[in-house]
């Protein structure tokens, strides 16, 4: 008899993608596997985000799409889990509007999963299980990992910061920081399987160990890490710059399998908009931590969130964002409309920017950063960097593409045998977004 499969669609950051590979090995101890076709699934689920309106409408659209394939098969179950169904009007909608969806289950009921799968079969009606506090103990599922060379590693969850213009809090909950043995255990199982790279994850990693019995600081945990024989990479996301402590910064330069690469989300280069924010830093703070940094490891990476069009926001507050895009001069970002999410207090300010004035904002800031994207990468032509191969290329077999330690997509001839190897690549072509060369020997 074979098995039945299922198909994980995930929307969102890390953290989300992590969940989905808890999910995975949750539905593969039920006697599923995984299929990558949609169609030929009998168990579907949509992993979901809230931070931006333009993935909740992703979600419904794909909801839409999924009542056909329901249609043609009744016995195939709809899920949705994640941020969305957490909080916010999203859970309601999906009762009322979208009647084909089966599971709705929330980010702190993924180890409950089995039981809500037995309860869906024995009823035949749908299971709502959402609650609001998470149970740490029952959150160490195992996971089945995406990759084979590299693997994320939560270290926290939930975050303190309440930023007036982000839902984290509330769909994931307060911090709370895993015991240092468990991620050390971890991360020792990734080097004995042949992990290449790990990502620790945590809304805030800064802040990793406030909530322990003995609390340890992030840079501790980091030495801990960098010890372990075996992986040769460290990455970490996502950073607050108000908890960015000099102890990190001396660990970024003094650890050698710390990767070369750091995301520090700014928001925005005004002060009077970061106050607004609730971000609990200044522009004046933000680049000093810079100036840090690259002081610390002087080939550093830096890349960063921007919100153009926050509420309230002048053309001089958007000047002083831009301003310090160009003394930062980062090598990449997550830019962003801003978009206001229901359950935040920015959602109620007045002085709502208008849509043609963000879209404006937003094509300039982002002309200017590919500008400087530009600029940083051809700095690199005749450089021999080290890829850690990832994948075939999308569009060409004959080509593979990986990351380097600063985390620059890196294309080149190659094959499949390289996937999750360390190649030395010397860059011959750049973009505003990739590197391209060709392998030499190391």
């Amino acid at each position: 008899m074979s098995k039945k499969k299922y198909f994980i669609q995930t929307f969102g950051c890390q953290m989300n993608e992590h969940d989905s590979e808890k999910i995975s090995y949750i539905l593969e101890g039920a006697s599923y596997e995984a299929t990558d076709v949609q169609e030929e699934a009998d168990f579907i689920l949509l992993n979901t985000c809230l931070v931006r309106e333009n993935a909740e409408n992703k979600v419904f659209g794909q909801l839409g799409a999924l009542k056909a394939l329901k249609n043609k098969n009744p016995e195939l179950v709809i899920a949705v889990s994640g941020c969305m169904m957490q909080t916010g009007s999203a859970r309601e909608t999906i009762r009322e509007k979208y009647k084909h969806v089966d599971i709705i289950f929330g980010t702190k009921n993924i180890d409950d999963l089995p039981y809500i799968l037995h309860e869906y079969f024995q009823n035949g009606e749908t299971v709502l299980a959402i609650e609001d506090e998470l149970d740490l103990m029952k959150n160490e599922t195992p996971v089945i990992r995406k990759d084979k060379h590299k693997a994320y590693i939560s270290i926290s969850y939930g975050c303190d910061n309440y930023c007036t213009y982000c839902v984290v809090p509330y769909a994931r909950g307060k911090e709370i920081s895993r015991e240092p043995e468990r991620i050390i255990e971890e991360a020792k199982m990734l080097a004995e399987e042949g992990y290449e790279e790990i990502t620790l994850l945590g809304q805030n990693v800064n802040s990793y160990g406030k909530t322990l019995d003995y609390p340890i600081s992030f840079a501790s945990l980091l030495k801990e890490l960098n010890a372990i024989e075996g992986y040769s990479r460290i990455r970490f996301m996502s950073s607050h710059p108000k908890d960015l402590s000099n102890e990190l910064i001396e660990a970024m330069g003094d650890l050698d399998k710390i990767c070369e690469h750091f995301h520090l989300p700014v928001q925005s280069g005004s002060n009077d908009i970061l106050k607004k924010m609730n971000r609990k830093y200044t522009r004046e703070h933000y680049l000093e931590m810079v100036r840090k940094l690259r002081e610390k490891v002087p080939n550093i990476a830096l890349t960063t969130d921007i919100i153009v069009g926050f509420p309230g926001e002048t053309e001089e507050d958007f000047d002083q964002t831009l301003d310090l895009v160009r003394q930062v001069r980062y090598d990449s970002a997550f830019t962003f409309l801003y978009s206001p999410r229901e359950g935040t207090s920015a959602a109620k300010m007045e002085n709502q920017v208008p849509k043609e004035v963000m879209q404006d904002r937003f094509k300039r800031l982002v002309d200017c950063m590919y500008d400087i994207y530009l600029e940083k990468n051809q700095e690199k032509i005749g450089e021999t960097v080290e890829v850690l191969v990832d994948s075939l290329s999308k569009n060409d077999p004959n080509r593979i593409s990986g990351r380097t330690r600063t985390n620059h997509l890196v294309h080149f001839p190659g094959d499949e045998s390289m996937i999750g190897t360390l190649q030395m690549v010397k860059i011959n072509t750049v973009t505003s977004f990739t590197l391209e060369g060709v392998r030499v020997d190391s």
